[in-house]
């Protein structure tokens, strides 16, 4: 058995055999275990765009890392409970909670006995690059994974500023933040091997 915190109801981590999905109406800051996580939290505080959109809008609920907590959390839950927890590459939390920064093509181990790694979600099924960092805690080395960088036929978010030839399709926003299968199914067999520490 292991818990998905932070996923949205009713999508992939909803009906299988062996995960107990946490949406927000369970509120996954409330997780006290047993099971091994796959971790989710909400991205849109500690992403690229957190400061231009806070510089812009501006209100407290667009502060860089305003999140309710939620990244502080999910970061406890693998830390106590085992697992693995997924971000947008170049997340700002990374530094904020003093996470050892990933390097490509492979996992490396911080200081806090915690593993990170850069990973293209376009190498497993997603159609845009979308680059993700992983931090994993277990009491066996995470496994290999798939560090090619397959070039998404897709785009995420904007139109290239850099003229319309670079431009690709854009992703709806739902399709954007999904989790591909293949991906989901990645993390929750590392996460199902991760024992606490």
């Amino acid at each position: 058995m292991i818990a998905a915190l932070y996923v949205k109801t009713g999508g992939s981590y909803f009906g299988l055999d062996g995960v107990d999905p946490w949406d927000e109406a369970r509120d996954a800051r409330t997780y006290a275990g047993p099971h091994p996580v796959v971790a989710h939290p909400p991205c849109q505080r500690w992403g690229q765009m957190a400061i231009v959109n806070y510089a812009q809008w501006g209100g407290e609920h667009n502060r860089l890392g305003n999140d309710d907590g939620c990244f502080a959390s999910a970061l406890a839950s693998v830390r106590r409970w085992g697992g693995v927890l997924e971000h947008p590459a170049k997340s700002r939390a990374w530094e904020a909670f003093g996470l050892c920064k990933p390097h490509r093509g492979g996992w490396v181990v911080g200081d806090d006995g915690g593993w990170t790694c850069e990973v293209w979600q376009s190498a497993y099924g997603h159609r845009a690059n979308k680059a993700t960092w992983l931090y994993y805690v277990g009491v066996v080395p995470p496994p290999e994974l798939n560090w090619t960088r397959p070039v998404g036929s897709h785009q995420i978010g904007y139109y290239d500023q850099r003229g319309k030839g670079r431009n690709k399709p854009t992703l709806s926003k739902r399709e954007a933040n999904a989790t591909p299968t293949e991906f989901r199914d990645l993390l929750i067999s590392i996460a199902s091997t991760a024992n606490p520490m």
